[in-house]
């Protein structure tokens, strides 16, 4: 991983424009080819970035970053006041909790759960970004990606959301659905995730595993 932290603007040309003004802010080109811009704020979430694959030609004053559909990241620099790179070796991933592993386990052998027809590509299906907790195909055998919380909120929704942006980019997957599945969502979470076209799922755990639920009774 590379970190730079420079006084710089960014540019974005693609489906849209995006312009970032002059100031600082930290670069961060990974090992995949990925290349994210952030500010000292904002949470987890990056100003703007180029997802892979990508390549990125770096002039002194100007790096470029740009991708096979053409889109662009035009990042000009004006000072650079940190320049490293760290060999973070590979990374063992996100161990999911018990309950949102088994859930995961559970939906993959009763994927039927999301609808008539439906049928399993594979869990943990890989994606430059991250493993897609479960691949599938619907009635119609197109691909659905299917994120997996036990509490799905709004970081759930922009989670399965860059997947997807990812995953539609390949021709041999493209269109890619998406659903966001869950034991709870939350109203703010459903309202995101409908906006931008993907279906919410509320699991529940006991029908999954068989068994009825025991909440309402005395014994």
């Amino acid at each position: 991983m590379r970190l730079v932290v420079a006084r710089c603007q960014v540019d974005y040309v693609g489906r849209l424009t995006a312009h970032l003004p002059m100031a600082n802010r930290v670069l961060m080109v990974k090992a995949d080819g990925s290349v994210l811009v952030h500010s000292d704020g904002g949470s987890y979430k990056p100003l703007n970035w180029m997802s892979p694959p990508c390549w990125l030609i770096e002039d002194p004053d100007i790096w470029t970053v740009q991708n096979k559909a053409g889109e662009k990241l035009v990042i000009t620099i004006d000072e650079v006041m940190h320049d490293s790179k760290h060999d973070l070796g590979v990374d063992p991933g996100l161990q999911k909790d018990g309950v949102e592993a088994h859930l995961q386990e559970l939906l993959a052998e009763h994927i039927k759960t999301l609808g008539d027809g439906y049928t399993l590509v594979r869990r943990e299906f890989p994606t430059a970004i991250g493993p897609v907790d479960i691949m599938a195909r619907d009635a119609d055998g197109r691909s659905v990606a299917v994120e997996i919380k036990r509490r799905g909120e709004i970081d759930g929704v922009e989670q399965l959301t860059r997947y997807l942006e990812l995953l539609n980019r390949d021709p041999l997957l493209a269109p890619v659905q998406g659903v966001f599945a869950a034991q709870l969502i939350k109203p703010q979470a459903r309202t995101l995730a409908e906006d931008r076209g993907i279906r919410c799922v509320v699991l529940d755990y006991d029908a999954l595993r068989g068994t009825d639920s025991d909440e309402f009774r005395l014994f």
